[in-house]
């Protein structure tokens, strides 16, 4: 038994789900286009909105799909993730989509309906979209369909096919919100938000075609075998750490907002997209090399150099382009974006590569399950970035960029040791089962002129590893070779090699240490 499917080499998989070979290359490249394309289309969409909408509909409308797109990635609960991470076997795979989705559309449509009681207290100026119930109701589908549109991409990540996620997420998507602000003007602002939201309900029908057709998908609500509810603590830890990663992405323009004005707030935003796209290329890159050794554990040391020695060659040359052409870039948006935001940009461009390692070094810790160090390194970046900018914010706008860049540079160091970094586990007692005639396990005593002792008994019973084992030959800092024994107690769980699941006992295998043979 072993914790993830994807341990059982890829010519012994089958069924639909069954996924090809090495694609690091392949699958970074179309995760990095989806990005783009995603972009370019949601620019094009705000166009033809500023076009058709007066700017106060366009102020309020924002405020609604940013609460959305909130409230949707909220709702993933982690579950995308755990999707990737954790494949359940071809039999069962099914059943955890179907029950994924099902799961973030109703705590997306639920939260919704919370954020709609609650726009009294924190956004007065909205409340008429909880005023009319088909409003209302609209808008709580499309904080759903929000968060299956964000989960389905997972699903294709997982199977290592990417481009899809170009073809749905993002040409469909964009495509759809494009055809329809000229359509609902009549709406007013909740036409926009409606665009928005047609474009999200059209990506998920879309998507479940597609994954019918292309990987044989059914609806299927059996709950043996989907492990959800097995990895429940993987997947909230890691959407802990995905929702602090995002807190400085969300604080730093109240901040700035608050100390240098509404203008500078505008320059900000603009030079913040534009090495957003930027620090995009390590997100793919990692999102890529994190479906791979889902897939191929045994790879974990070989696909995580190769995934930098990616972000490496594509990120420094992207940096220096915008370093030297960032005064260009940015007197596309108007002159006094290209005087005021230039030094911030320069600042942000070359903190690409801190926040590389950083993003780098925490798709590392999350696929080892180290998942404390994680949440660390994320809680890390997150502190220093908020509490240098709010200090430093005083001194002008390139400060801010400091502040970015410094905490992501320590986070980043923090992450890189925690991953090199052997833990020290401690062991753990727990009651033996019987012995069996299982060729994996073969129950010894420590000594030749001892009886068998066993563990029930009060004494340790060592094990010997055998080639059956399912950690033999993984290129973890732990994984046992055939004819190795561990000397201490024995523990009825398999797990992760690095024996970290954010405190979960059943996911530490071996909490002993090496005895010799």
């Amino acid at each position: 038994m072993t914790d993830a499917a994807s341990t059982v080499p890829a010519t012994r998989a089958r069924g639909r789900h069954r996924r090809p070979g090495d694609r690091i290359y392949r699958s970074s490249f179309f995760l990095l286009a989806s990005t783009v394309v995603t972009a370019g289309l949601s620019f094009l969409f705000w166009v033809v909105v500023a076009r058709f909408y007066s700017p106060a509909q366009v102020g309020l409308a924002t405020s609604l799909i940013s609460a959305t797109s909130l409230l949707a990635t909220f709702s993933l609960l982690g579950l995308n993730n755990t999707l990737v991470r954790f494949p359940a076997e071809s039999e069962a795979r099914n059943a955890q989509i179907s029950q994924a989705m099902l799961l973030v559309t109703a705590v997306g449509c639920v939260a919704a309906g919370i954020y709609l009681l609650g726009l009294p207290l924190y956004g007065d100026k909205l409340v008429f979209v909880r005023g009319d119930w088909t409003s209302a109701v609209a808008f709580a589908v499309f904080c759903g369909c929000a968060a299956a549109s964000m989960l389905v991409k997972s699903v294709f990540n997982a199977a290592r096919i990417p481009e899809y996620n170009v073809l749905i997420d993002g040409l469909t998507q964009g495509a759809a919100k494009v055809a329809v602000p000229v359509a609902l003007t009549g709406l007013g602002v909740f036409g926009i938000v409606a665009s928005a939201g047609v474009g999200y309900a059209v990506t998920v029908v879309v998507a479940v075609l597609v994954l019918r057709r292309r990987l044989g998908f059914r609806i299927d609500l059996r709950t043996r075998g989907t492990r959800l509810r097995e990895k429940f603590r993987f997947s909230v830890a890691s959407h802990v750490s995905n929702l602090i990663n995002l807190t400085p992405v969300l604080a730093t323009p109240l901040i700035v907002l608050h100390h240098l004005g509404a203008a500078a707030a505008g320059y900000y935003f603009v030079a913040f997209q534009i090495a957003a796209m930027l620090n995009s290329v390590s997100t793919a890159v990692g999102e890529a090399v994190f479906a791979e050794v889902s897939h191929q554990e045994a790879r974990f040391r070989e696909l995580m150099l190769r995934s930098a020695r990616i972000i490496a060659a594509v990120q420094v040359p992207a940096a220096l382009v915008v370093v030297i052409g960032g005064g260009l870039l940015l007197r596309m948006f108007g002159g006094a974006y290209a005087q005021e935001a230039r030094s911030l940009l320069t600042v942000l461009a070359i903190g690409a590569l801190p926040v590389a390692l950083n993003t780098w070094a925490c798709f590392a810790l999350k696929l080892a399950q180290r998942m404390r160090r994680l949440i660390a390194a994320n809680t890390i970046m997150a502190g220093l970035s908020i509490g240098l900018g709010f200090a430093f914010a005083d001194r002008g706008l390139v400060w801010i960029g400091y502040a970015w860049v410094t905490g992501n540079t320590v986070a980043g160091v923090f992450a890189t040791v925690s991953l090199i970094r052997r833990p020290r586990l401690a062991p753990v007692t727990v009651a033996a089962p019987s012995p069996s005639a299982d060729d994996t396990l073969a129950l010894r005593p420590t000594d030749p002129d001892t009886p068998y002792q066993n563990v029930v008994g009060g004494h340790d019973a060592p094990y010997r590893v055998g080639p059956a084992d399912p950690y033999v030959g993984l290129e973890y800092p732990y994984a046992a070779t055939s004819g190795e024994s561990y000397g201490h107690h024995f523990h009825g769980h398999y797990t992760e090699p690095y024996g970290d699941a954010y405190g979960d006992p059943s996911a530490v295998p071996f909490r002993s240490e090496r005895s010799a043979p």
